[in-house]
């Protein structure tokens, strides 16, 4: 049983480097919190969605939802997430939080995050989840490019923190990055 978290850049290898992680499985549950795909809507994000599709097994079953934490706690098979910048995305715009005081929705966030670290952190099963790294960049101008960063990034770290291995994807290479000591 292992806990992976997977980080790295826009187009980096994330995706396909969890995928293969979990390719010998016999059944895996891909749980995807990002927005459905409407190609009339947004046909760059539906071709998107569309080609993590046809790369994965047919077998694996696809869980459309935002609740991470009850689907890690009743999955009996290998769960893949991804991604978890969509997940903290969704939540975000579901609370309008982008224009709202942090005191309105920071105790949710910080209460899905805590559930989803739990839920990990019990787990008998692998799960291997994918994440954006977005702390590289300069501090962004606009307030919603702040909330963002700063909300993913301390995601990343909670997660991490519960996990048995995380891998910095670069260029489509693995850098496993060794467990902190402190």
């Amino acid at each position: 049983m292992a806990h992976v978290l997977v980080t790295g850049g826009v187009r980096s290898g994330k995706s396909r480097y969890a995928e293969r992680f979990l390719a010998a499985a016999d059944a895996v549950a891909y749980v995807t919190p990002g927005y459905p795909a409407d190609p009339n809507q947004d046909p760059e994000w539906a071709s998107r969605v569309m080609a993590h599709r046809q790369r994965r097994p047919a077998h694996w079953r696809t869980d459309e939802t935002l609740e991470l934490a009850r689907a890690v706690d009743a999955a009996h098979t290998p769960v893949l997430i991804d991604c978890l910048g969509t997940w903290v995305t969704r939540l975000l715009d579901g609370w309008q939080a982008w224009d709202a005081p942090a005191a309105e929705w920071q105790p949710r966030l910080d209460g899905e995050v805590a559930a989803l670290t739990a839920a990990v952190a019990r787990a008998r099963v692998d799960i291997v989840m994918v994440t954006n790294e977005v702390g590289w960049g300069v501090v962004s101008e606009h307030r919603s490019g702040r909330i963002f960063a700063d909300q993913l990034g301390r995601v990343n770290q909670a997660v991490a923190a519960v996990c048995d291995e995380v891998v910095l994807m670069v260029a489509g290479r693995p850098l496993r990055l060794p467990l902190s000591s402190g």
